[in-house]
């Protein structure tokens, strides 16, 4: 039989629904983008309104295709007696695992109308994905 220990047990409960609120958030903040893939290419699209080029990193890494930015974006409003003003910023970030026929290489992106559109080449079917390696004696 385990028992419980009053401080092993329960504050662990108490904050277990706290422990991945972070990520959680994180997940829900994070711009919603589509990924989709025919015999040429895999597609990647991403809601980025109001986000500048030069505030968008695209970069591919080890497999992944990892995409950051910064979104800043001021609203103000006057009438004759009020004035209203809003700023709205923050960080975003997503990534995603490419498939192993994915060419890293020649990956293109390109920004219209707040949608981020990114495309990735598939491999040649005919290339290689792998080699035969010699084993020595000694």
């Amino acid at each position: 039989m385990v028992e419980k220990s009053h401080v092993a047990g329960f504050w662990p409960q108490l904050y277990e629904p706290l422990r991945n609120f972070g990520t959680r958030v994180a997940d829900w903040l994070a711009p919603a983008s589509d990924a989709s893939s025919d015999e040429a290419a895999y597609r990647i699209t991403m809601e980025l309104p109001g986000v500048e080029e030069k505030d968008i990193d695209l970069s591919v890494h080890d497999g992944v295709i990892s995409i950051k930015g910064e979104k800043t974006a001021t609203r103000e409003e006057k009438g004759e007696t009020w004035f209203f003003t809003e700023r709205q910023y923050g960080s975003f970030s997503r990534s995603f695992r490419l498939p192993p026929d994915a060419d890293g290489e020649k990956v293109e992106a390109h920004l219209k109308d707040g949608v981020l559109s990114v495309t990735i080449p598939r491999r040649d079917s005919a290339a290689p994905e792998g080699r035969k390696v010699a084993i020595k004696r000694g």
